[in-house]
C-alpha cells in the first residue's frame, strides 16, 4: 500500500490541473488532498467534490483557521458527514496564530473526539509576512501532551526546524512526519532520512509528494536509490527495507482514517 499523503490541488482553475493531479496519482494506491487557504474561494466544498468524484483513491482534508471562522462541533460534524473529509489541515505561521491558542485547543478537543487527524502545514516556501515563529514543532508540544489520541502529521518534516520534529515524533506516540521531497535536493533528502535513521523513528515518518511541487513516482525513485549515491564514501547508508517501509506505509490507517 503506496499512499501519497501531501498533495493539493489549485481551486478554482481549469479541470486540466486536476488531470495532471490524477494522472500524479496514478503511481500510488491513495493520496490525501489537503485545502489550502484561497480567498474568496470554497476551498473545502471544491476539494469535497474533487475526491468524491475518486473516492476508491482519494481523501480530503479540509482547511480551517479556528481564530477566523466559528469552528463548533456542528461545522466539524457537517465537514465530515456532508462533505465526506476525513480530516483537517491547519497553516498557523501563514494565518498567524499560535498552535497552541486558546480556540485552536477547542478545535482540537472536537477533532480528537471525531477522530479527526490534524496535518500541520507550516513548511516552506513562506509567505512574506508569515510568522515564522509559528512554524516550529515544539510549539506542538503542549497540543500533542493535552489530546494524547490526537493523531497529528507535521508536514515537510517540520522544515527548517528538523531536529524539532524528529524530538516531537519520538517524544509522541500519535506525532507523525511527512517525509515530502524534493527529488533534486539529494543531500537535503540524505541527512533527513538518516537522521531519522540514526534516531530510531523510520517507522514514524510517512511518504508525501508535496504535489503540484513535485510527483509521487520521482520522489520514490530518489528514495529507493538515496544509498546509491554514495559511492564509495564512508557516509553512512540507510537500509533499504527501512526505506521501502516509508514508502510502503498505510498512513490512512495509521491515521485512522477509512476510505
Amino acid at each position: 500500500m503506496i499512499v501519497d499523503c501531501h498533495t493539493h490541488i489549485r481551486c478554482s482553475v481549469k479541470q486540466t490541473d486536476r488531470a495532471e493531479h490524477l494522472a500524479a496519482a496514478g503511481s500510488v494506491n491513495a493520496c490525501i488532498v489537503l485545502g489550502s487557504p484561497v480567498e474568496g474561494t470554497d476551498t473545502n466544498k471544491e476539494i469535497s467534490e474533487y475526491v468524491e468524484t475518486h473516492r476508491e483513491k482519494m481523501v480530503g482534508f479540509a482547511f480551517l483557521d479556528p481564530l477566523r471562522e466559528r469552528v463548533g462541533f456542528k461545522c466539524l460534524k457537517s465537514l465530515q458527514e456532508d462533505l465526506h473529509l476525513k480530516g483537517c489541515v491547519l497553516y498557523n505561521c501563514e494565518c498567524g496564530f499560535h498552535p497552541a491558542h486558546s480556540r485552536a485547543m477547542f478545535f482540537y478537543e472536537l477533532a480528537e473526539e471525531l477522530g479527526l487527524p490534524v496535518f500541520f502545514h507550516n513548511t516552506p516556501p513562506f509567505a512574506s509576512d508569515a510568522v515564522l515563529d509559528y512554524a516550529q514543532p515544539y510549539l506542538l508540544d503542549e497540543v500533542a501532551r493535552t489530546f494524547g489520541s490526537l493523531k497529528i502529521v507535521i508536514g515537510r518534516m517540520g522544515r527548517p526546524f528538523i531536529d524539532q520534529t524528529l524530538c516531537m515524533v519520538e517524544k509522541h506516540k500519535n506525532v507523525y512526519a511527512d517525509l515530502t521531497i524534493q527529488p533534486d535536493n539529494l543531500w537535503q533528502t540524505y541527512n533527513e532520512v538518516v537522521a531519522a535513521h540514526e534516531q530510531g523513528i523510520m517507522d514514524k515518518l510517512i511518504f508525501g509528494s508535496g504535489f503540484p511541487f513535485a510527483q509521487a513516482g520521482p520522489c520514490i525513485e530518489r528514495l529507493l536509490g538515496l544509498n546509491k549515491f554514495l559511492g564509495d564514501t564512508s557516509l553512512p547508508t540507510i537500509p533499504q527495507s527501512r526505506i521501502r517501509g516509508i514508502i510502503e506505509r498505510d498512513s490512512l490507517a495509521i491515521l485512522g482514517i477509512k476510505k
